[in-house]
């Protein structure tokens, strides 16, 4: 994000505090302009010329900026394990975990390693899952089984 003196163009399209377009002015009598509102002068992008620009409050501008950093990291995938033979208050951890996970961005990878015939009651205890966080999640694919585990991922909303 270019802020104030850091804008090299010699007119800028601005656009004031309240999102009225004020039209392209010289890039000195914006920033003038700024300093007398006690505002930033904030440039949203340099592809267009001339580049457009914005009034904004300092506290504004750096959360908008914060909010930006944080949409561009890509989601990550943490993976929550269990069994099939999980305890009642062991997957009420597991579930608030994963909401957690959720509501911050992350993609949740339940993987439930099974033995023998277990695969039906993990497929049913990752269904369960599913209904439950179907709130803040929805799953990327469906419940799959291979090998000596059994798998979801739940991407977030």
């Amino acid at each position: 994000m270019i802020m104030n003196e850091k804008i090299k163009a010699s007119e800028v399209t601005l656009t004031g505090l309240d999102g009225e377009p004020l039209g392209v002015v010289p890039t000195a009598e914006a920033l003038a302009m700024a300093k007398k509102l006690k505002v930033d002068l904030v440039c949203t992008s340099l592809a267009i010329s001339p580049p457009p620009c914005r009034l904004i409050a300092a506290s504004d501008a750096k959360r908008e900026a914060q909010q930006a950093r944080k949409s561009e990291r890509p989601a990550k995938v943490k993976e929550i394990r269990l069994t099939p033979h999980i305890e009642e208050h062991d997957l009420d951890t597991k579930r608030r975990q994963a909401e957690t996970m959720l509501k911050a961005g992350d993609a949740a990878l339940f993987v439930v390693r099974i033995q023998g015939k277990e695969a039906a009651k993990a497929k049913e205890l990752l269904d369960g899952l599913i209904r439950e966080l179907k709130s803040v999640g929805k799953p990327k694919t469906g419940v799959q089984t291979s090998g000596k585990q059994v798998q979801v991922q739940l991407d977030p909303l």
